[in-house]
């Protein structure tokens, strides 16, 4: 076997739950469906079916990953669930249009108006993308990383690179949000007299932990300098509260490639930097922010969702 070959695991996988409209753009259909109803919708999707719908906001991070199999030299080492609210009949034209672009889709949940959440789990998939809040939200209070895919203009690979880069705020998303709810009660000054007294106590794991760490595993099967996988941790955070996240993340025994303490600086032109295929952070001004740079997952969750 060549030095650059991935080892092999029978254990490590990759399963990302996507909706309908995270993957392509259903602006149209959707419209109808929000102006004059379901049987409008159906009707429109079942007439359309033979029209391939174009990429959405998530479409270039599915094909980035879904094309890792062939660095993989295993197929199913990574795979993409379609979990959509459409029903059988409509979500053809969905199906139809991931193949006609050669995303290597098999399996799907179509639930007929019912959220499709109950099936991230099911599906044992470690990343639920959705353009619908709710469906998020449901997901996450299941247990499972969860976010809700933002509107950009951003829908093309970055510089033509197949690396699958992935950045992550810290606090209510990689960690708990307990520093975050501390920051927001009593301060800047306390917070930081905190976390550097807790500098060798890891932070409580957050909804993302589970994705990162499956990431890690991923990785882990490459050189460390030919891995296609790149994640970044794109924190608020600033000296002295670094130390704690160092720490944590050792003590999970989790690679993190790049780790950017911003000290409250703006995140976007940092995450721009990256060429982020996706960035998944609980703030919205923050993800306001950057999805005017790159893909942006909003994760509702923790104290600055309540």
């Amino acid at each position: 076997m060549a030095d650059d070959a991935p080892k092999t695991s029978d254990t490590v996988r990759l399963i990302v739950a996507i909706s309908s409209r995270a993957l392509f753009d259903l602006t149209e259909s959707h419209r109808i469906f929000e102006t004059q109803g379901v049987r409008a919708y159906h009707e429109y999707q079942v007439a359309h079916e033979s029209e391939i719908l174009e990429p959405g906001v998530a479409f270039p991070l599915v094909r980035k990953l879904m094309n890792l199999n062939a660095a993989l030299a295993d197929r199913g080492r990574v795979e993409v669930i379609l979990l959509s609210r459409n029903s059988s009949d409509t979500g053809l034209r969905v199906l139809t249009s991931a193949h006609h672009h050669g995303l290597d889709i098999s399996r799907a949940a179509f639930t007929g108006g019912a959220s499709p959440y109950r099936y991230v789990a099911a599906f044992g998939a470690h990343l639920f993308l959705s353009a619908d809040p709710e469906d998020v939200r449901l997901a996450l209070a299941a247990g499972c990383a969860a976010a809700t895919v933002l509107p950009s203009s951003t829908t093309a690979s970055h510089d033509g690179d197949d690396q699958v880069r992935i950045a992550f705020d810290g606090d209510a998303v990689l960690f708990s949000d307990d520093a975050e709810r501390l920051y927001r009660e009593q301060g800047l000054a306390v917070f930081n007299q905190s976390e550097s007294a807790a500098a060798h106590e890891p932070l409580r794991e957050g909804p993302f932990k589970g994705l990162l760490f499956a990431i890690h595993q991923l990785q882990a099967l490459f050189p460390a300098d030919a891995a296609p996988l790149r994640t970044a941790l794109v924190t608020a955070r600033g000296a002295p509260s670094h130390e704690r996240v160092i720490r944590t993340l050792r003590a999970w025994g989790i690679r993190i490639d790049e780790a950017l303490f911003l000290g409250g600086l703006s995140k976007a032109r940092f995450l721009a930097a990256f060429s982020a295929d996706i960035f998944f952070d609980d703030q919205t001004h923050h993800c306001e922010a950057a999805r005017l740079h790159v893909a942006t997952g909003h994760v509702p969750h923790g104290v600055a969702n309540m």
